[in-house]
């Protein structure tokens, strides 16, 4: 069975449609993992935090892809939410804050050394 870790870095408000693409990307990537039977889990990252409150939305483009893959959803780093000021977002829709990897000067992000220790291969969008 294939590992996978989808990190979301793309950001909302860039203004342009190429992070609609990534978000819309990682997502089916997850989605099609799923529906293999692969193990697959998706970290929001960096500005990708900010997705947190857009795509739980009903009629955001890529709601229904979220909804399909929601169960495969990590969480959202903590540091990169603390500096791109989206943590309060993502806590009241529910997503997992993740802090496993204590950075300096950060509030912790997500390891992603330990997944690929653990035999993950990692997609970035």
């Amino acid at each position: 069975m294939t590992k996978i870790a989808v990190v979301v870095l793309s950001d909302p408000n860039s203004g342009g449609e190429e992070a609609l693409g990534r978000v819309f990307n990682a997502l089916v990537t997850a989605f099609d993992a799923k529906q293999r039977g692969d193990e697959v889990s998706v970290l929001f990252m960096g500005a990708g935090t900010r997705w947190t409150g857009l795509i739980t939305a009903p009629d955001h483009p890529v709601h229904g892809l979220y909804e399909a893959v929601k169960d495969k959803i990590v969480g959202v780093s903590c540091g990169c939410a603390d500096v791109f000021g989206a943590r309060q977002t993502a806590e009241s829709q529910g997503f997992a804050i993740v802090s496993e990897c204590a950075v300096p000067g950060t509030s912790g992000l997500p390891s992603l050394a330990s997944r690929l220790a653990a035999g993950y291969q990692l997609v970035t969008f």
